[in-house]
């Protein structure tokens, strides 16, 4: 293998037509990389930039692009007028020629307005309204095929989603609830020892949390926690196709994976509700022994009559809605994720955001239909 040439530049500036330079040696990138000379003919280069300067290149040995774009960026992208090349050497520059006509096709300019804007929301939410009221009667179908046919059941799949929804939230739901209950009544404390109502504080803490509260409270972080797991789960399903082989086996996804999730989640929601509203009115009755020294005797004694039955059936049944509404976002936003790993993290966001948005806007129908219920 033959040993490269140091590059190497000669300006002579006495020759018959002006200015002259003469290239010589390997002009490749391993003779170029040794020491300094990239940096060396870079400098160089750059002060050969008068337009009448001829360059004479026959003297290199060997050359590669890295060598020519030198060149070419020396001759500010442009052939000079006077050019003495080596053979093999046209074609490099030929090809940088070439590619410096080449043009990016330019960007298509934002034409939508406001009202395109609007009008596209619009209809991915009646897109999104649509998929969603399929889905509904999809499971109220696999609901009345369950119920035809109980042996033959998921019961595995509620049995286990019972498990991860409702019991693995027992810690989290303990801690937020008896915080909560904590700080409602420390607050309520302060204003209404100002009017001389302390005895009311067990009304407003059982009303506050048995009614509202508790079950929103429950709601919330069961669809961060699990909402976003029912998601996910689907979403990577998705991407390893696991949702398309069995659809190949003949299993239908509404039944074994929307089904199971919908129920078990109508069984636990309840169920953390009660826990939720226990945890939080204990904290409310610890906060109100300190500050207000009622003793836990007389809160429990007054909690019934404070709070009528009603609303403990209101909380129920608030739970059992939620944990439906959250389960059915879930899988729905699960369902449209796309085979790739930007849209698994999107759906996953986009789907607890929207099941807590559904859960408040839930709670506001609530609040309106048994607006004179249990006072």
């Amino acid at each position: 293998m033959p040993i490269a040439k140091e590059p190497t530049l000669t300006l002579n500036p006495g020759a018959a037509k002006g200015p002259s330079v003469a290239a010589g040696g390997t002009w490749q990138v391993h003779a170029l990389a040794q020491g300094k000379a990239m940096a060396t003919i870079t400098a160089t280069l750059k002060s050969f930039k008068d337009g009448n300067v001829t360059w004479d290149l026959s003297a290199v040995d060997a050359m590669d692009h890295i060598g020519a774009q030198l060149f070419w960026n020396a001759w500010g992208k442009t052939r000079p007028a006077e050019l003495q090349l080596a053979p093999g050497l046209e074609e490099f520059f030929n090809r940088l020629e070439t590619a410096g006509k080449l043009e990016l096709p330019r960007a298509r300019a934002q034409r939508l307005t406001w009202v395109m804007k609007l009008g596209f929301a619009m209809l991915l939410f009646f897109e999104h309204l649509g998929a969603f009221i399929r889905l509904i009667g999809q499971v109220t179908q696999d609901s009345w095929r369950f119920l035809r046919a109980p042996m033959r059941g998921p019961w595995r799949e509620i049995s286990a989603n019972i498990f991860h929804a409702g019991f693995q939230a027992l810690g989290i739901t303990a801690l937020v609830g008896f915080l909560i209950g904590v700080v409602l009544s420390y607050l309520s404390a302060q204003q209404l020892r100002a009017f001389g109502g302390d005895i009311y504080l067990v009304n407003l803490l059982g009303m506050s949390i048995i009614r509202e509260l508790g079950p929103l409270l429950a709601a919330i972080l069961v669809a961060g926690r699990s909402g976003s797991s029912i998601t996910a789960q689907l979403g990577v399903m998705r991407v390893t196709e696991e949702l398309d082989a069995m659809l190949v086996m003949g299993i239908s996804h509404g039944f074994r994976l929307i089904l199971p999730k919908v129920m078990a989640l109508a069984i636990s929601m309840p169920l953390l509700v009660i826990w939720t509203d226990t945890m939080a009115l204990i904290g409310g009755m610890v906060s109100a022994k300190i500050e207000l020294n009622l003793s836990p005797q007389y809160f429990i004694l007054k909690l019934p009559d404070a709070v009528p039955l009603a609303n403990y059936m209101i909380g129920l049944g608030k739970g059992t809605v939620f944990g439906m509404l959250i389960a059915l976002v879930s899988c729905h936003f699960g369902l449209r994720i796309k085979p790739n790993t930007e849209s698994l993290g999107r759906g996953t966001t986009t789907s607890v955001v929207t099941a807590i948005t559904v859960v408040i806007l839930a709670d506001a129908v609530f609040a309106v239909l048994f607006n004179g219920v249990g006072f």
